[in-house]
């Protein structure tokens, strides 16, 4: 079970990935959009830099056909490096491409997956990672806890390797259906992130520890008592 930032906001990765344990980073050009007119291959570097060469990082391909994708991993490859893993869609060219970037031994994610069909198709295309988006699917009435635990059940059965990861959050109940369900990882925007520690019950919890605590001993920490 492994958790990654959905984001390409360098100040959040640099505070996330020092508290929590941050498995890695994806990225979307709706993501990048949120940033601005970045400079952005030397962006995508500096997140690498954060992350470091450990931890996936994961950019998607921007064009629409064949060739422009080939061409838009290829430049991934030459100006950030060949670690990354190329977000590609699931659609009927995108399967194509997976198959290719395959065949040249690219780490490939399968994103865009809103059913077992696809899911099906990109494991078979050879994808180290999938994709499925779990609030999207919800919001189309789709049992999308079920379709990730088909999906693992899948790579179980036939023994794939690839991995799922599991994408678009709105709130962290979601998060906890899709890991319960059988995803490997999940990619999650920092705002959801911070929810899981939002919660007015733990926030009470804390500060009611705290008054006890400095009923007895005042300002003074544990550490302080020690000295």
């Amino acid at each position: 079970m492994k958790y990654l930032l959905d984001t390409a906001h360098l100040d959040d990765i640099r505070e996330l990935s020092e508290y929590l344990p941050i498995a890695g980073v994806t990225s979307n050009p709706t993501i990048v959009k949120k940033e601005g007119a970045i400079p952005f291959f030397a962006h995508m570097r500096e997140i690498r830099s954060i992350i470091g060469n450990l931890r996936p990082l994961h950019i998607q391909v921007t064009a629409r056909d064949y060739d422009g994708m080939m061409r838009d991993a290829d430049a991934v490859f030459r100006n950030v490096d060949e670690k990354v893993y190329i977000k590609v869609p699931v659609d009927f060219t995108g399967v194509k491409v997976i198959k290719a970037l395959k065949r040249q031994g690219a780490n490939v994610t399968a994103t865009a997956v809103y059913g077992m069909d696809q899911a099906f198709m990109a494991l078979e295309a050879g994808a180290d990672c999938i994709a499925p988006y779990f609030n999207r699917m919800e919001a189309l009435g789709v049992d999308a806890a079920s379709v990730v635990g088909n999906i693992a059940g899948i790579i179980n059965h036939y023994g794939y390797e690839t991995e799922i990861l599991a994408a678009s959050f709105k709130q962290p109940a979601q998060i906890d259906r899709a890991i319960l369900a059988g995803a490997h990882s999940v990619t999650v925007a920092p705002d959801v992130l911070r929810q899981i520690f939002a919660k007015k019950v733990v926030t009470e919890a804390v500060a009611a520890f705290a008054d006890d605590w400095a009923g007895l001993y005042g300002s003074k920490t544990l550490a302080e008592l020690g000295d």
